[in-house]
């Protein structure tokens, strides 16, 4: 009886040590894989390619690149990762399997992939002879063409730019300017336009255009 266990106390030691060897070399398999994602298509400076997608090939399991196109993802020496993203060529890497330390990394160039689509031209007719048709037998009336000729008219247009309200990226440039006119001219008088060619030269023209002419 004694015999019997010390026998399953070994087999339970023996089956134990097996599972923390394999464990083990388990792990020395895994590998933390980082890298840069780039565009290589200009020679002149790089570019990162954000949202990347990095997928192990064969595993179903995988990652994406950050803003900055940085990525991390444990992988095992040996594998194929796979780099694609829209508007790029897929890329492929394999992760060397004589790698000795567990990380690796990368700087992965991307390629653009460009493709020519076909023009499309809608036309709410059929065809170019349908359009020639109905353009030709169009009956434009007198009252048609003094409605456009009031629309396109130099003082309509003036009303309506002056009853439209600046929106909200207009008003942020405005601001934005204005700030850094100040900034450039911080710790000094700002210069006079009398001084200024070019606001004489705006002056004259006006004048010359009657801008400041008393309108009834």
């Amino acid at each position: 009886m004694m015999i019997k266990r010390i026998w399953w106390i070994l087999f339970l030691v023996g089956i134990t040590s097996l599972g923390v060897e394999l464990q083990a070399q388990r792990d020395s398999n895994l590998v933390q894989f980082s890298g840069l994602i780039l565009d290589g298509s200009n020679n002149d400076q790089l570019f990162p390619v954000p949202y990347t997608n990095v997928f192990i090939k064969g595993k179903n399991r995988g990652t994406y690149s950050d803003l900055k196109g940085f990525f991390s993802i444990v992988v095992e020496k040996g594998d194929v990762i796979r780099f694609s993203t829209v508007g790029y060529e897929t890329v492929e890497y394999k992760i060397p399997k004589d790698l000795q330390e567990d990380r690796y990394s990368l700087v992965q160039l991307m390629t653009q992939d460009v493709v020519n689509l076909p023009e499309t031209v809608i036309f709410p007719w059929p065809s170019r002879d349908h359009f020639r048709l109905e353009f030709l037998a169009m009956d434009v009336t007198t009252e048609l063409q003094k409605r456009a000729a009031e629309n396109v008219a130099k003082e309509s247009l003036k009303k309506a730019e002056a009853g439209t309200r600046f929106d909200g990226d207009e008003n942020a440039d405005f601001y934005l300017r204005r700030q850094a006119s100040n900034y450039y001219h911080y710790g000094q008088a700002p210069p006079m336009n009398i001084f200024s060619p070019i606001a004489w030269g705006k002056f004259f023209k006006a004048w010359k255009n009657g801008d400041f002419k008393k309108k009834e």
